[in-house]
């Protein structure tokens, strides 16, 4: 009973609440050994993958802002060649009117120096018209006026050279009367 008694007594002085010092040793070894074994094993293979991961991101990152620029240089490449383009354009639209335009000037030119060379040879044409009736004329009143007068006087001027010199002096007769005319009238 004595044995008893003892178990008792050293059950009533342990606490269960407090670890017993076996207890606490044994877990700190257990804690060193697993400690040292995340260490060993554990921390490298994280350190490891962090690294890659780490290194794949900036190598990313980098990629990125490579094409990021490529992007923007291809970019205002595209604009200039865009602007250049534009530029070209408003070149070629302003030759194109200055080209209509001369071509406008160019063919009013000849609308007008084709206008004076019908003008002119309209007049000349008139001109020789008038003076073929003015000839024809000229034929007629001296051959009526030579057949008139040959009556008024009675006698016959069948002489050519005679019957042209009368005629020529009335029709210059005739011209100065209108000539005369003309001078008052002005």
């Amino acid at each position: 009973m004595k044995s008893l008694l003892i178990a008792a007594t050293e059950a009533e002085e342990h606490n269960p609440l407090a670890p017993e010092w076996i207890e606490v040793v044994l877990a700190l070894v257990a804690f060193a050994i697993l400690f040292f074994a995340i260490k060993k094993f554990v921390v490298p293979n994280f350190e490891k993958t962090f690294a890659e991961r780490s290194a794949a991101i900036e190598g990313g990152i980098a990629a990125a802002a490579t094409k990021q620029a490529e992007a923007d240089a291809k970019l205002a490449e595209l604009e200039q060649q865009l602007a250049d383009a534009r530029h070209e354009a408003a070149r070629i639209r302003e030759e194109a009117r200055e080209q209509g335009a001369a071509i406008v000037a160019e063919m009013r030119e000849q609308a007008q120096v084709e206008s004076a060379r019908i003008v002119e040879h309209g007049k000349a044409q008139i001109e020789a018209e008038r003076q073929q009736a003015v000839t024809s004329l000229r034929a007629e009143v001296g051959t009526l006026a030579t057949g008139l007068a040959g009556r008024i006087v009675g006698e016959s001027l069948e002489d050519d050279a005679r019957q042209a010199r009368v005629v020529e002096r009335f029709l210059a007769e005739l011209e100065t009367a209108e000539a005369a005319d003309a001078g008052k009238d002005a």
